[in-house]
């Protein structure tokens, strides 16, 4: 069975919607299991939901670093960013934490926009999302470096 999310062969829009929607379906799930069904015992789910926004943060973004793929690099960098989401779903409603959350979401999904963007042109004109072949592309298409640029250091 093939993973969509991890496979070099699959349209970047597909991986860029499941890399998406998988997470905010997460965290919607997991906001009404964590304030409705567990509620009196959300105390003791609160070390292992840290540890995980921790694993999170620190494993997404290492393996993010190693990828070869703009694609794969993308999917694993929003592993480690479903931790911020996490830490919302820990502080709960007492201080605002699913409004944060929401708030975070939304800005996360406008802000994978550009990435995604950027690497479906790119890849229309080169025929591939390989880092290396990022490398001059201020010189072959300023307009398409900077855009890239900006949407990535918005993440």
């Amino acid at each position: 069975m093939r993973n969509p999310l991890f496979d070099s062969d699959s349209p970047t829009p597909v991986v860029a919607f499941l890399s998406v929607t998988s997470k905010v379906a997460a965290s919607a799930s997991a906001t009404r299991i964590f304030d409705i069904p567990f509620y009196f015992s959300s105390n003791e789910w609160h070390l292992l939901l840290e540890i995980l926004a921790i694993l999170s943060m620190i494993l997404g973004n290492l393996i993010a670093i190693a990828q070869t793929s703009m694609k794969h690099m993308l999917v694993y960098s929003s592993i480690g960013q479903i931790g911020y989401v996490i830490i919302g779903i820990i502080i709960g409603d007492s201080n605002g934490g699913y409004a944060s959350m929401i708030t975070y979401m939304l800005f996360y999904i406008s802000m994978n926009l550009g990435p995604f963007s950027c690497i479906v042109s790119f890849g229309l004109r080169i025929g591939s999302d390989n880092i290396r072949d990022y490398v001059g592309l201020y010189m072959k298409d300023p307009f398409l470096a900077l855009s890239s640029a900006l949407s990535l250091l918005s993440l």
